[in-house]
């Protein structure tokens, strides 16, 4: 679990530049004295129905 949170960690940025994840519409930003917080509702559930979806098949 912890090698998976690395690697997605380490290839965020480079994903982030190709995938509109995380800007999908009912993803969140808020910007708050100068600082921003991202709550990707959206993204979290397309990820886990794909997620699921790979599961089942296998």
């Amino acid at each position: 679990m912890g090698l998976a949170v690395l690697v997605i960690g380490v290839l965020n940025p480079a994903l982030a530049r190709r995938l509109p994840l995380g800007r999908l519409p009912g993803d969140v930003r808020v910007v708050l004295r100068g600082r921003a917080y991202h709550f990707p509702f959206t993204t979290t559930l397309l990820l886990s129905l794909l997620l699921s979806l790979v599961l089942r098949l296998l």
